[in-house]
């Protein structure tokens, strides 16, 4: 892994998860999460914090160990059990039904393959279970996708794999999920990159 990927990539993805006004799309997301929780692409811990009474153990996945390093002083200040682990969310090191929410906050668009990681999810799901996410993806308006399109590839190895111009609905309705909320627009910014997806998904 080059030095910027491993060491300065990781400081400037905590400094842009940062913003403030991504703050009240975390707290909608968080609100409604319950029991054993997995959050995927936990990165440096920015979440933690926002997790209240209703949830009794945290699990943060994430594949990059400087991040990790970072969200350690979150976990330490939690006032509930926190897991950290470094792993693929392709390959989630959890058995079968083992949580009752997962948890996703602009994860999508940098895993690899995002449909095994979606599968995944739902594999480790308990029945009944719930994925809360927002996401970032592939806007409606032909001329943005446009845009999205031909950005992509220059954007994905700047910003460490991200994706701009994922279909965040289509893939999770196809890894078997039926959503109970999904909630789509802007956000302030270049509409390339903010056209959002936030809601909730239950297994079929």
């Amino acid at each position: 892994m080059s030095f910027y990927h491993d060491r300065i990539l990781p400081w400037l993805t905590h400094l842009a998860m940062q913003q403030s006004r991504l703050a009240p799309y975390r707290d909608r997301v968080i609100s409604g999460a319950s029991g054993r929780v997995l959050e995927v692409g936990i990165g440096s811990g920015l979440n933690l914090p926002r997790y209240r009474s209703g949830v009794d153990r945290i699990i943060g996945l994430d594949p990059s160990p400087k991040l990790l390093a970072m969200a350690h002083a979150s976990a330490r200040a939690s006032a509930m059990p926190v897991e950290l682990i470094e792993g693929s969310a392709e390959a989630i090191p959890i058995e079968d039904r083992a949580v009752d929410t997962v948890v996703t906050t602009w994860t999508m668009c940098s895993v690899p393959d995002v449909g095994r990681a979606l599968q995944e999810m739902r594999r480790v799901l308990r029945p009944g279970g719930r994925l809360l996410f927002v996401e970032h993806g592939r806007a409606p308006e032909p001329r943005v996708r446009w845009w999205q399109d031909h950005l992509n590839p220059g954007w994905k190895r700047l910003a460490g794999g991200c994706h701009l111009n994922r279909a965040i609905e289509e893939l999770i309705a196809g890894a078997g999920f039926q959503f109970e909320r999904l909630d789509k627009g802007y956000m302030r910014g270049p509409k390339p990159m903010t056209f959002f997806y936030e809601g909730s998904a239950r297994p079929r």
